[in-house]
């Protein structure tokens, strides 16, 4: 069986967790887009795991992680991941497999995105500033450079020095450092050497796995908020998130996939800029942000705190052809005495969908809100759904009917086994 789990709202829904659930039973894990501005926490025998670029089910002990071309890749980054399972004991090579067609986020990347982000002032985006921006625009725009260059050293070495050369006159022109060449060059080639082993062509391997029927589990690494054709643009991410996004990051055609699971989590986050519909700032806020541990992966930020919206997620399952539902973090909302929950927008008293809405009418809708009761008691331990607080069940079955997807995991807790199966 093929399955493929991915963020129904602004990234940080807990994906990495659902992930490393479900691929207990997968044969490969697959990476298919996005870089190191995702982060997946995953927690196993009361240890975490904060990954950035490796796929998070690659814990599990059959599992094989694959990151497929759709990836952009910092090698630093990605080795440091490599060294941390190596010193848990994990024999990586026989563990990871990376597509050579991966393209290299490359020193150059990384300041331009600092330059543009502060050249912006006010109207900045919040970007990561892990270089991901300008990583995308290079590859679109014939300039990028792969995993497959830096393997033929003398390519890798003309195209690097011809891109930095440019770059780095756009660099002194923000008034930043411009890159060190030979430093850099040197640092590749170490790249080079340790990610060797790993490095292998990933597209039969997905194909003539499929025709096995081997189970395949892809991750989205981001939230369907911040797809870059479907998010709120310009405030996303630079790749496609949703369900055709496997084709094109993996080479797997979308419609193998059997199961499309939404993670949702039971109210709203985001971190950087851009409007969010149901976004507050109380001593509700300040709660559910303290409980919920509501501080980026990636970038330690505290996350902005919303109720959850409906009509947001309502696309993003369609957008997705979603077939499951995931809810995670309701245990977060415990001893909240009244729950919103928003189940459409208003734009100058008429109703608006979310799909007709770009940042401008985002900024501007009102919410039309469904006021819930809350709960009281502690839900960490439950495994039964009927054993959940009776509020807390008419809270998840209304986002059950009103998104037409069954909901299949409850998650009560950021561990592995604090889960409620359907």
């Amino acid at each position: 069986m093929n399955q493929f789990v991915f963020g129904s709202q602004w990234g940080d829904e807990g994906k990495g967790k659902i992930v490393d659930f479900l691929a207990a039973k997968a044969d490969y894990t697959v990476r298919f887009h996005g870089g190191n501005n995702a982060g997946h926490t995953v927690i196993v025998g009361g240890k975490k795991y904060p990954f950035h670029l490796m796929p998070s089910g690659i814990l599990n002990k059959k599992t094989i992680g694959i990151i497929g071309n759709g990836v952009i890749i910092d090698p630093e980054v990605l080795i440091k991941e490599i060294k941390q399972l190596q010193d848990e004991g994990m024999n990586v090579t026989k563990k990871l497999i990376i597509s050579p067609r991966c393209h290299l986020i490359m020193p150059y990347h990384k300041a331009l995105d600092e330059a543009y982000e502060n050249a912006r002032g006010k109207n900045k985006l919040g970007t990561t500033k892990r270089g991901i921006g300008p990583t995308f625009a290079d590859k679109v725009s014939y300039n990028g450079i792969r995993l497959y260059e830096l393997f033929s050293l003398v390519h890798f070495e003309e195209k690097f020095r011809f891109q930095a050369g440019i770059k780095n006159k756009i660099l002194t022109l923000f008034g930043v450092a411009p890159i060190d060449v030979e430093k850099e060059l040197e640092k590749f080639k170490e790249y080079r050497r340790i990610l060797a082993p790993y490095v292998i062509d990933t597209f039969p391997l997905l194909m003539q796995a499929s025709e096995k029927k081997k189970n395949i589990l892809f991750e989205g690494a981001h939230g369907v908020m911040l797809d870059v054709d479907w998010g709120l643009y310009p405030y996303c991410t630079g790749s496609n998130v949703i369900t055709g996004g496997i084709n094109t990051g993996s080479g797997l055609p979308a419609n193998k996939i059997d199961k499309i699971w939404a993670v949702v989590k039971a109210y709203t986050t985001r971190v950087g800029e851009g409007p969010v519909p149901t976004e507050f700032d109380d001593e509700v806020a300040h709660t559910i942000r303290e409980q919920g541990h509501e501080y980026g992966t990636t970038t330690g930020r505290p996350r902005r705190i919303g109720w959850l919206d409906l009509e947001a997620v309502k696309f993003a399952c369609q957008v997705t052809g979603a077939n499951c539902l995931a809810i995670t973090k309701t245990d977060i909302l415990t001893g909240i005495k009244k729950i919103k929950v928003c189940t459409g927008y208003k734009l100058n008293g008429n109703k608006i969908p979310y799909s007709s809405c770009g940042y401008i009418e985002l900024a501007k809708v009102e919410p039309i809100y469904k006021t819930f009761n809350g709960w009281k008691e502690d839900i960490h331990m439950v495994t039964k759904f009927n054993k959940l607080p009776k509020n807390c069940q008419v809270y998840l079955k209304f986002i059950e009917k009103f998104l037409k997807v069954r909901i299949k995991i409850v998650s009560t807790g950021p561990e592995r086994e604090r889960n409620i199966i359907i």
